[in-house]
């Protein structure tokens, strides 16, 4: 493929607005802060209960397709998948749980728990506070999260891509709008380019907090200096992977580490498990997760204090909602052969299941120590932040040096895994390629990185504007997302009719050479 070829309008104008929040962060941070927080708060205010029924509707438009005919449908033009099952589930864990697996499986159960979330604070509350910490949790990165960024919006772009139209985010659009979205389109453009801001914005920040992380867990362990340039030393290490992932592609760099991470997570897993308060995480594993079903509803449609409300559940669905165009394209991409059961049922049930189970061995662990010794995790989460809640729970296991260099890892290839597959889909974005070249894969990959360094010099809270920004650039890609409520059932449905004609052709195909004989 030519340069000239590549979608220079979309690149352009995405990365010259990052290229401008950049500069203007560079000039005065404190008023983009500003900026990005009387934003995100009208954001919230005015689509907070929208995204709340929308991600409702979401799973329970899933739940329906994959235990009705619609299950059965099989996506792509593969008779039988090409990626095994484990290499699969591989990557599609570790890419979307990103560095959320370890920043906030140690740290929001602690939140809560400190903070019991308002809905558990009624007259007809039904949760201990441990409970609450968990369940809340649970919610944020459970049924709801994985459903929104990889199930409807797959189906959609699968069904296009069978129509031979390339994966991008206008690609949703498709059944609606037909070709006329495709081509020079100011709407497509748009739906483009908000995407990617929305990717980059929720990548960013992932690696601006890898880089924190490993400043204060080397100063904790090592007693290392926690200096700029030990922590930007650790995102040219992560970019480094990452880029050299996405260079190698989806079958060789994206998914050994995809694999790598899975095999080392559960091994960590299992050593706490085994080292650790393992009782108590089973125990509360269990009577939180029916806490979690019980009060799902009451958690997924909670309205009341809205400054906690957008703090937490509406920034964990604008984040949410920001990354599923890219997230759908990327999931559609290796998801060939597979039907939409397989599909639906790993993606919103196993992986939701596996990811509460890792929040309450990371965060459940934390607890234990918490309630047996008050502040000796919280004091340190509250005095370091984000970056240092695994390192307060990880000091008091045994083997805890070893613990905390284990989680620097795991927590930089979780990151790096999901910088190489955002720099991929927005590589097919740009090319409109399932494969596209190397160099633009491996450009963003360094542009990821290098925001990140930069903001990173400037100040914290640079990264903590551009990781909330993402909710921003969720209300248009919301407006995106949404006709996949309806159009992802519709087109499964002609799916399932072309499929059925198929059949019956080759049946009759059949009878007829058998009379013949």
């Amino acid at each position: 493929m030519k340069m000239k070829d590549l979608d220079w309008t979309v690149f352009g104008i995405s990365g010259g607005l990052l290229l401008v929040f950049l500069i203007a962060s560079m000039i005065d941070a404190g008023a983009v802060g500003q900026f990005v927080d009387a934003s995100f708060a009208w954001s919230s205010k005015y689509f907070g209960a929208y995204w709340q029924v929308f991600m409702v509707l979401t799973f329970m438009i899933t739940l329906i397709m994959s235990f009705t005919e619609l299950g059965t449908v099989r996506l792509g033009k593969l008779p039988r998948p090409n990626i095994s099952r484990f290499k699969w589930l591989a990557m599609l864990m570790t890419t979307l749980l990103a560095g959320g697996g370890v920043f906030w499986a140690a740290a929001e159960p602690m939140y809560h728990y400190l903070d019991v979330p308002p809905v558990f604070l009624g007259d007809d509350a039904t949760a201990s506070a441990v409970h609450a910490g968990l369940s809340q949790g649970y919610l944020h990165w459970g049924f709801l999260a994985w459903t929104m960024i990889g199930t409807l919006g797959v189906v959609v772009l699968m069904y296009a891509k069978d129509k031979g139209q390339p994966l991008k985010p206008r690609t949703l659009l498709y059944p609606l709008l037909g070709e006329r979205v495709m081509n020079k389109s100011v709407i497509g453009a748009t739906a483009d380019i908000v995407s990617i801001l929305a990717a980059c914005a929720g990548t960013i920040g992932p690696i601006g907090f890898l880089g924190l992380q490993a400043g204060y867990g080397l100063n904790a362990i090592f007693g290392f200096p926690d200096t700029f340039a030990v922590q930007v030393s650790m995102i040219f290490v992560l970019v480094g992977i990452a880029t050299i992932s996405a260079a190698t592609g989806i079958h060789k760099g994206i998914q050994w580490l995809s694999r790598f991470n899975i095999i080392f997570t559960v091994f960590l897993a299992v050593l706490i498990l085994l080292l650790g308060p393992a009782m108590f995480i089973v125990d509360q594993f269990i009577s939180a997760y029916g806490s979690y079903l019980m009060n799902f509803f009451p958690m997924s449609f909670y309205r009341g204090d809205e400054e906690w409300l957008s703090g937490w559940t509406i920034f964990f669905w604008g984040w949410f909602i920001g990354y599923g165009p890219i997230m759908a394209i990327f999931i559609s991409r290796i998801s060939d052969g597979r039907t939409v059961r397989e599909l639906f049922l790993s993606v919103a049930f196993i992986a939701p299941l596996v990811t509460n189970f890792w929040f309450t061995v990371v965060g459940g662990t934390g607890l234990f120590y918490e309630i047996n010794t008050p502040g000796s995790v919280s004091d340190i989460l509250f005095e370091g932040g984000l970056p240092a809640s695994i390192f307060a729970i990880v000091q008091q296991l045994p083997l805890a040096t070893l613990f905390a260099i284990a989680f620097i890892l795991v927590t930089c290839v979780f990151v790096a895994t999901t910088a190489d597959t955002i720099s991929y889909s927005i590589g097919m974005i740009i090319s409109g390629q399932q494969t596209p070249p190397r160099m633009v894969r491996m450009f963003w990959s360094i542009i990821f990185g290098a925001v990140a360094a930069v903001l990173l010099y400037i100040g914290e809270g640079t990264i903590d504007a551009l990781q909330s920004f993402i909710v921003v650039t969720a209300v248009p890609v919301f407006l995106l997302m949404l006709p996949t409520l309806w159009l992802a059932p519709r087109v499964t449905m002609q799916m399932l009719a072309e499929a059925k004609a198929t059949r019956k052709d080759e049946r009759q195909h059949d009878e007829e050479n058998f009379t013949d004989l």
